[in-house]
């Protein structure tokens, strides 16, 4: 590129690409292929699917690279969870779900267009420039076979955009000293992340557990009592999304800034499509 891409144009690009891979997540496609792969609970089917990458890790890992869980509800699923599908069956059992889940929620007419394999060329584009150092999910990811199918590489190359930029939003969280809930909290006190009712009913937390982040929060000066930020809180969030695009600015400048707009403007209409089919759950973003 001759002149630096603004790095905030990745973050849009990876605000409609994330909930595009993230759409399987919330599917009762993926639900059934991992029952008949022998794993019929949800939370040990979610920990299986997305570490499944890096093979068959213990609970250690899947901590470490997911951040938000609490542990004891990651041990009482993993690593007993390769015992029921070992990772090449739980990868399978996803790119199946993946499939019917897409084509259900956008429609054969869109799964075929010459949009859906555009999109797929410019996100892989993009993910030719992302980094493996330090990034253990995306590194994992990256070592996959891409589809043939064009929807399924848009989705590959969405999966390795989304863990690469978690991966360096992880390493920021630390630097803020924000612990896993703190994180959390802080996250959902902006509006924009999960509801608390979303976080303690998947991420193994306890209301007491929310309550004691909130105060370490308090006492801090970045939550208020009436649970939002404070101006600290808020320039401390801030602060964070701009660092984890400054890790994450690599594949968009790869990929330049008439591409990175082609590829909003095509993720977005897709994602668009998506929501109007269903694709999420009311009520799982918020403050209450």
């Amino acid at each position: 590129m001759t002149t630096a891409l603004p790095e905030r144009a990745g973050r849009r690009c990876h605000n409609v690409l994330n909930p595009l891979h993230s759409t399987h997540y919330f599917s009762p496609d993926l639900g059934r292929e991992m029952a008949a792969a022998g794993v019929p609970d949800a939370r040990a089917a979610y920990f299986a699917v997305r570490a499944a990458a890096m093979g068959a890790v213990g609970a250690g890992t899947v901590t470490a690279t997911f951040y938000n869980f609490n542990h004891e509800l990651v041990e009482r699923h993993v690593p007993e969870v390769w015992r029921a599908a070992p990772p090449e069956a739980v990868l399978a059992a996803r790119a199946r779900a993946v499939d019917t889940t897409l084509r259900r929620l956008l429609g054969d007419e869109v799964i075929a267009s010459s949009e859906v394999a555009e999109a797929a060329g410019l996100a892989l584009r993009a993910a030719e420039a992302c980094t493996r150092t330090a990034r253990p999910l995306y590194a994992a990811h990256a070592d996959l076979p891409v589809p043939e199918e064009p929807h399924l590489a848009l989705w590959h190359a969405a999966t390795l955009l989304r863990e690469h930029r978690g991966d360096g939003h992880l390493a920021v969280l630390l630097g803020a000293e924000l612990d896993p809930l703190e994180a959390l909290v802080s996250h959902t006190a902006t509006g924009k992340g999960m509801a608390p009712k979303w976080v303690l009913a998947t991420r193994g937390w306890h209301r007491e557990d929310w309550d004691a982040a909130s105060l370490r929060l308090r006492e801090r000066g970045l939550l208020a009592p009436d649970g939002g930020l404070t101006e600290e809180g808020v320039a401390l969030r801030r602060e964070i999304e701009l660092r984890t695009d400054r890790l994450d600015r690599a594949p968009y400048e790869h990929l330049g800034a008439a591409g990175v707009e082609r590829l909003t403007e095509l993720a977005t209409g897709l994602l668009m499509t998506a929501l109007a089919a269903g694709a999420f759950p009311d009520g799982m973003i918020g403050k209450d």
